[in-house]
């Protein structure tokens, strides 16, 4: 029995969307947080009309009269945002953003649930491309490194 010649190579193509899905999750998560972390220094995206519930104003204003917090979240979503736009150190823009992510969520969960979709929407996408990118992590998970 030959083979088919229409068939060769059919097992190792990857179908359509799996092939830029992780491509598409980074640079919308680059895109994401290179706006957001900007926005942060210059302020573009205008304040929202509903106002913020008691806590959460509380909360940002420690964050601000700090000196350094919200400045150093900023910087350090435009530095993970900009890293996974040009595709450079992806893992470690990963987990650079990580708690950024989870402090997003919590503030959502705690303090100002209406406003949690983007944030899982970064969730997901941020799980997914640490699931496609899990080689990477597999050093850092060993439980005795070696120097």
């Amino acid at each position: 029995m030959t083979p088919d010649p229409n068939l060769a190579g059919q097992e190792t193509k990857a179908k359509p969307f799996t092939r830029y899905a992780a491509m598409i999750a980074r640079i919308l998560m680059g895109l994401g947080f290179s706006v957001f972390g900007l926005n942060g220094f210059l302020h573009f995206i205008p304040d929202p009309k509903t106002p913020m519930p008691e806590n959460a104003l509380a909360l940002m204003g420690g964050m601000m009269k700090s000196g350094y917090m919200f400045p150093l979240i900023c910087a350090t979503q435009l530095l993970g945002g900009v890293l996974l736009l040009l595709n450079l150190f992806v893992p470690l823009a990963l987990v650079l953003l990580m708690p950024v992510l989870v402090n997003i969520i919590a503030f959502h969960l705690f303090l100002q649930p209406a406003g949690i979709v983007p944030g899982a929407v970064f969730i997901v996408l941020e799980l997914y491309l640490a699931w496609v990118y899990r080689k990477a992590y597999i050093p850092m998970l060993a439980m005795r490194g070696k120097p």
